[in-house]
């Protein structure tokens, strides 16, 4: 079987590279990064795709904007209505400042057409659209991008004056007006006849256009539940009366994918005068449908997509504009070779910016834009990451401007495997021989079992405390501490002795540290002081390891001379631990500093006991 899928949709991956604080070696990431013959071809064939990639995009220019007609028939103008339906979200209420911060943003993101309000609701929206319409609506340089800024309108002519006294001083202003079309709306809410809506919206279309607007979008509300031949006579009659634009909205997200798009082609095919307008779609997300809906219509001919950053919208949202822009980006060619103008690499920052203002902020899972999308926990994805990136990643995160910590995407956890963790010990800079790396290895997995992601910060306290030790006299097997406001804290701790014999002591103490160390001073018997004891967080977070750093010093029998006075002094000896308990933290601090000393000891007393001669001729 011949493959054809593409490895990216748009910009290949790039060979794997390695941290510069990282030595080579024949284990971790340089074993991961050899070339394959397979991998080679699937590299050269991702260099080909977007060579053709690139071509085609320097053919494919934003056409000129005309309002009822666009030259290029694949072009899919985008209308983002972020601003107005997507700020109809509860708690989603922007600022004009901040409405004009996005719609800035908007407009470098590339969208055709920016719904930025309703100016008859309020006299600050109204502030808002025009503010936009000046601003934004116009050049600020030669040659760059103006969108069309839309005022939203009901079928009345007091929110048509509103609204072209909002969007009337920028350079292309359009006006969107709308009636309810399905019988469940023309009875109980509208309170009208078929005759009547028919009647009403003709009159207002032909309104908007008297004022001098030239550029006039209508929208049938509930048009996915409205009569197909009522809608196909509503559709001729504005057109008529010089709609420009026509908006088909399933505004309850009623429809199923085939449905809509079913819609669109039968709108397409049966609206006398139809080649005189550009079909529009608008998808609301309530059964989860509104991106599958929006490509189904676009497949069918719609050339608009009304959709808005993160989805957001009334009740479940709306059609969210990075997934439907990525879509048509990755899967151009199942869709006709459709294309928008849309820069994606501004994606992430306008999503950034629009949780910001409105205060939705997207869930981890959300496609494209979710802390997620990019994220790979798994053993089995982080090993094919590791070895090529288009294993697991159809879409690269530089092409919606995403820039992660990490060049694979890896997030360490309880799923990570060897291959993985090994990797970002290479890429911190640590080789390790493989006995240690198994020592540490299980250490990693009892942490990553308790706390979500695994930092790099945790990683570097683990390899302190389990690596980077002394030789191992006495070890720790159990603690168990309790303490609070009842009563003296206790501790019972569980010592593994030099000969491998468990040995058990129990202390109360002032604390639960304490305690612990009155118990390991009970089953040691070596006679230290605690000089120092400090314990920092690693990193954020109720979950966070804890590293302990202690300093303690024995009795006089250890006394060390100085180099160059020859003065005796009592040698102090320190350690570091870390684990999520504190206690257990601290527990292996102070042990690491007694197996110091003990070694240092055990060093004294063979130095002390060597016979002259042997001494001498050590000397010779």
């Amino acid at each position: 079987m011949a493959f054809t899928a593409k490895p990216y949709c748009s910009t290949p991956t790039k060979p794997p590279t390695l941290s510069a604080r990282a030595p080579r070696s024949a284990h971790g990431l340089s074993a991961a990064a050899a070339a394959t013959p397979s991998t080679v071809r699937l590299r050269a064939f991702a260099q080909r795709i977007r060579a053709q990639s690139q071509q085609q995009q320097q053919r494919r220019r934003r056409p000129e904007y005309v309002p009822h007609r666009i030259d290029d028939p694949n072009y899919v103008r985008i209308f983002d209505t972020t601003l107005r339906d997507g700020e109809q979200s509860p708690g989603a209420t922007m600022t004009s400042a901040e409405k004009l911060v996005v719609a800035r943003q908007l407009a470098r993101l590339g969208v055709d057409i920016i719904e930025a309000g309703f100016p008859a609701s309020s006299p600050d929206d109204l502030d808002a659209v025009r503010s936009i319409a000046i601003e934004v609506g116009n050049p600020v340089e030669e040659g760059a991008h103006v969108p069309v800024i839309c005022g939203l309108s009901r079928c009345n002519k007091r929110d048509i004056d509103a609204a072209w006294e909002a969007v009337r001083n920028a350079r292309r202003p359009r006006i969107h007006t709308f009636i309810a079309t399905s019988e469940i709306h023309m009875q109980h809410k509208l309170r009208k006849t078929p005759e009547q809506v028919v009647a009403i919206a003709k009159e207002m279309v032909a309104y908007a256009r008297s004022l001098g607007c030239p550029d006039v979008e209508f929208s049938p509300e509930d048009a996915g539940r409205s009569n197909r031949e009522f809608l196909y006579h509503i559709l001729e009659e504005v057109i008529k009366a010089g709609a420009t634009t026509l908006n088909i909205p399933d505004t309850v997200g009623y429809t199923l994918p085939y449905e809509f798009g079913k819609l669109i082609a039968d709108i397409k095919a049966n609206t006398p005068g139809i080649e005189n307008a550009i079909i529009s779609t608008h998808c609301q997300n309530d059964l989860g449908l509104a991106t599958a809906n929006t490509l189904a219509g676009a497949r069918a001919g719609a050339r608009q997509l009304e959709v808005t950053i993160n989805g957001i919208g009334e009740r479940a949202g709306n059609a969210s504009l990075e997934e439907v822009v990525m879509a048509i980006k990755c899967r151009g060619e199942l869709l006709d070779g459709l294309y928008t103008g849309i820069n994606s690499q501004h994606i992430t920052l306008t999503s950034k910016m629009v949780q910001e203002h409105s205060g939705l902020h997207v869930q981890p899972h959300k496609a494209i834009v979710g802390a997620n999308a990019f994220a790979h926990e798994s053993g089995i994805h982080q090993d094919g990451m590791l070895k090529y990136k288009g294993t697991y990643e159809i879409i690269s995160p530089d092409d919606i401007g995403l820039t992660r910590a990490n060049e694979f995407g890896i997030v360490l956890g309880k799923l990570s495997g060897r291959h993985a963790v090994r990797s970002k010990l290479v890429e911190l800079g640590y080789e390790i021989s493989d006995k240690e790396f198994e020592d540490f290895f299980k250490r990693y997995k009892e942490v990553a079992e308790k706390k979500k992601r695994v930092t790099d910060e945790d990683i570097e306290a683990l390899l302190s405390d389990e690596i980077f030790q002394p030789k191992v006299i006495w070890s720790l097997a159990d603690v168990q501490a309790t303490c609070g406001t009842l009563g003296l804290s206790t501790a019972t701790v569980k010592l593994i002795a030099p000969d491998g014999e468990e040995k058990i002591g129990c202390s109360v103490g002032t604390g639960p540290v304490d305690a612990a160390y009155k118990a390991v001073d009970q089953i040691i018997q070596i006679p230290t002081v605690l000089r120092e004891y400090g314990m920092t967080s690693v990193t954020e977070g109720i979950d966070a390891i804890a590293t302990t750093r202690v300093v303690v010093t024995g009795d006089v029998t250890n006394n060390s001379k100085h180099a160059l006075t020859g003065q005796s002094f009592n040698r102090s000896f320190s350690g570091s631990g870390a684990a999520m308990d504190i206690v257990v933290s601290s527990v292996r601090a102070y042990l690491s500093a007694l197996n110091k000393m003990c070694s240092f000891a055990g060093a004294a007393k063979a130095s002390s006991e060597v016979p002259e001669s042997a001494s001498v001729q050590r000397t010779e």
